[in-house]
């Protein structure tokens, strides 16, 4: 079915002011069902004190929540679907619809349940009735209004209102004989003060009634703000007002064993059962525009699939896919018969909602970035007591409840991320700066600790090239080195004429270490040598947090660049950054992975005060990460020229192995010259050994061909400690 193209010559998108798109539909939705039937019950179980308490806290929540969406409303272009549309364009469109799918249902959901309050309170007059026949009666009616037109359910609204201010009028219209009196009841013995808190809360939670229609509003950054809030100071009002008539009209008794005393308590009770009805058809009206727009905004971002199906809307702003799925929601509900297990469920989600908001202002008040210019500001206590809040009433009224909605969000935030739907977000959001103000502060937390690199080392790789292609071969050896917990930054070094072909195969090559595992950057330098470009970085990035401490270098084949590699060793020991001077063989490669040769020269154990590995460390870590990585084997050879010597440096190593904690499988101690014993060594697929302060290059070539395996060669940076 092809999407109804709006804006259209001929009809145009209705849009709504502060007074009929905000402040009637959320005043009216918070004074619902519960204000007419469980706000005397409240009252005598706690008395006025106790019940003033419970809605100033509620309302309290409400209001900080409210403060807090004025404030990142007032900084951003609020699109369509009110708090989703919030959370998204501050917290990115994953946790925006892990937490919009959720409160669509919410929503959904509560239109089942308010025509199930309004058939109760037909049925109250006309007891013989149908309940099915009513409930599926009421639906059509709403369905019907709101399909055909938002504009025709907003100023039904205000009938809707004149009904509940008559009841109101005759409430108030029987003044009560005595004031009543000013203290906490007590509580009966089956009911603790915060349970009734619980049953209370609900009412509180109508506030998103017009954020939810902030596609359709003239001005969304003032209506929603303005309307919202005056919506609850009106409200809390009446409620308070409402505790004090009902504590002075009737005992405790009377107030918890009668629902319905507001209405016989009441001048005209015909009056106040119709502003019952009037209510619960308003928040039915209202949760199925706002469900429906919600679901409509999540469509326009890809968020479920067929996405392009639910965004579309007629040429009058209407989107009636969405309405229709919404509505076969509502008709599937009304069939379950009882929704009552799943009503605690339904206010988890509001509220998870509303302390989402909080933390989105929280989090941009301390990140402190420059695009966060609010027109209206709020104190950080302000959305402090909000999330605390939320948090509070999510476990204080159904602890088990608020468990399984906030897994339900994770697992949305899971599938939601592994979807990759951040490649079509249309605006930024903070996630990235939070991950970098959290760094931050760790950073700066770090360098004032005293510094033990030895402790946390772990393999930083700086990896110089020329070309994107010097990388072939060596990526998944790269890999096999610095995984999972070590880095790599790519070096571009650019002379000139490949700069373009250089910088385009940069990011390719990145992201192949980054499908991998393993966290890479990338940066490209011009200059005139090779030997001046890598000295530049290596000194550029000594000082910076998360700097390269090893840089990784190929024995190049041109022995013309010989002089260029001795200069970067030469300047990586000054600048404390260890070597890795990779040799392959041109045949063998890395053979199957599977067997390790680690040289360790006898002259490279001395004991004058313990054991000491002088420039034997990187070398020995690095065996220990290849062989954990490739499931292999080590074997330590250790040529000893002196014979007299052969049986301490057997001592000396078994030690090291014990001390190191290397999973070694031979030691072989043999008395022969290093290189006799290059030849005679046993067969392995990688041989490791220590690189010496001035590189003979024409001696690695002629261990590399003795081998007849790939080498690696090892200088430390005297940062890192096998020993530890």
């Amino acid at each position: 079915m092809a999407p109804e193209a709006p804006d259209q010559p001929g009809e145009e998108i209705v849009k709504f002011g502060m007074f009929k798109g905000v402040l009637v539909p959320t005043l009216l939705t918070i004074l619902g069902v519960i204000m007419y039937l469980r706000l005397g019950w409240v009252v005598g179980n706690v008395g006025l004190l106790g019940a003033w308490t419970i809605i100033l806290i509620a309302f309290a929540i409400t209001t900080a929540t409210t403060l807090s969406m004025s404030s990142i409303i007032s900084n951003i272009r609020i699109g369509a679907g009110g708090a989703y549309s919030i959370i998204s364009r501050s917290m990115g469109l994953e946790i925006g619809g892990s937490i919009g799918m959720p409160l669509y249902l919410a929503l959904a959901l509560s239109v089942a349940l308010y025509i199930f309050g309004f058939r109760a309170g037909l049925q109250f007059l006309y007891p013989g009735l149908s309940s099915l026949a009513i409930d599926l009666a009421v639906f059509a009616l709403l369905f019907v209004i709101v399909f055909l037109s938002t504009d025709v359910a907003f100023r039904i609204q205000y009938l809707i209102l004149v009904v509940i201010i008559g009841s109101l009028i005759s409430v108030f219209a029987v003044f009560p004989p005595a004031p009543p009196p000013y203290d906490f009841v007590a509580v009966p013995p089956d009911i603790s003060f915060w349970m009734v808190f619980a049953v209370f809360f609900p009412a509180a939670t109508g506030i998103m009634a017009g954020a939810n229609m902030s596609g359709e509003l003239k001005d969304p950054r003032r209506a929603i703000p303005q309307g919202t809030l005056l919506a609850i100071v009106v409200s809390g009002a009446i409620y308070l007002a409402l505790a004090w008539w009902l504590a002075a009209s009737a005992s405790p008794e009377q107030l918890v064993g009668d629902y319905t005393f507001m209405i016989s308590g009441s001048r005209w009770n015909s009056v106040v059962l119709a502003g019952l009805l009037a209510a619960t058809f308003s928040s039915a009206l209202n949760s199925l525009v706002g469900a429906s727009r919600i679901l409509h905004a999540m469509g326009e971002h890809a968020i479920m699939p067929r996405s392009s199906w639910f965004s579309s809307r007629t040429r009058s702003g209407i989107p009636r896919h969405a309405l229709l799925v919404t509505g076969g929601v509502v008709l599937a509900s009304l069939m379950l018969r009882d929704l009552n297990i799943i009503a605690p469920l339904i206010t988890m989600f509001f509220l998870i909602t509303y302390g989402m908001i909080n933390i989105v202002i929280l989090i941009e008040q301390n990140l402190q970035l420059v695009s966060f210019r609010p027109l209206f500001r709020i104190p950080r206590a302000v959305p402090l007591v909000g999330t605390v809040g939320c948090i509070f009433a999510m476990f204080i009224i159904n602890p088990v409840f608020s468990l399984i909605a906030l897994f339900f969000v994770a697992v949305l935030y899971y599938v939601l991320m592994s979807r990759h739907l951040s490649g079509g977000t249309p605006y930024g959001d903070v996630r990235s700066s939070l991950f970098v103000a959290m760094a931050e502060w760790a950073a700066k937390k770090s360098m004032a600790l005293p510094r033990t690199p030895e402790k946390a080392w772990r393999p930083h790789l700086l990896i110089p090239i020329l070309a994107p292609a010097e990388l072939r071969g060596m990526s998944e050896f790269i890999r096999d080195v610095t995984y999972p917990s070590g880095s790599v930054r790519i070096l571009g070094i650019s002379m000139g004429e490949e700069r373009a072909h250089l910088e385009a195969g940069l990011p390719s090559l990145s992201r192949e270490f980054e499908e991998d595992g393993i966290y890479t950057k990338w940066t490209m330098v011009e200059t005139d040598t090779y030997a001046d470009g890598v000295v530049s970085s290596i000194q550029a990035l000594k000082d910076s947090f998360f700097s390269p401490n090893i840089i990784f270098l190929r024995l190049p084949e041109d022995p013309r660049w010989e002089s260029d590699l001795r200069s970067i060793i030469g300047k990586a020991a000054d600048n404390l950054m260890g070597v890795l001077l990779y040799a392959p063989h041109p045949a063998a490669g890395l053979g199957r992975r599977r067997r390790i040769n680690l040289w360790i020269a006898g002259q490279c154990l001395s004991r004058p005060e313990g054991l000491n590995l002088p420039n034997c460390d990187l070398a020995i870590l690095t065996a220990y990460k290849l062989a954990i990585n490739w499931e292999a084997t080590i074997r330590i050879l250790a040529p000893v020229a002196d014979p007299g010597r052969a049986a301490e440096v057997q001592e000396n190593l078994a030690e090291l192995v014990e001390q190191t904690r290397i999973p070694v499988k031979e030691i072989l101690v043999e008395e022969r010259p290093f290189s006799s014993a290059l030849s005679a060594a046993p067969a392995a697929d990688l041989e490791i050994f220590s690189l010496p302060p001035a590189p003979d290059f024409d001696q690695i070539r002629e261990t590399i061909a003795k081998t007849r395996t790939s080498c690696l060669f090892c200088r430390d940076s005297e940062q890192e400690s096998a020993l530890i």
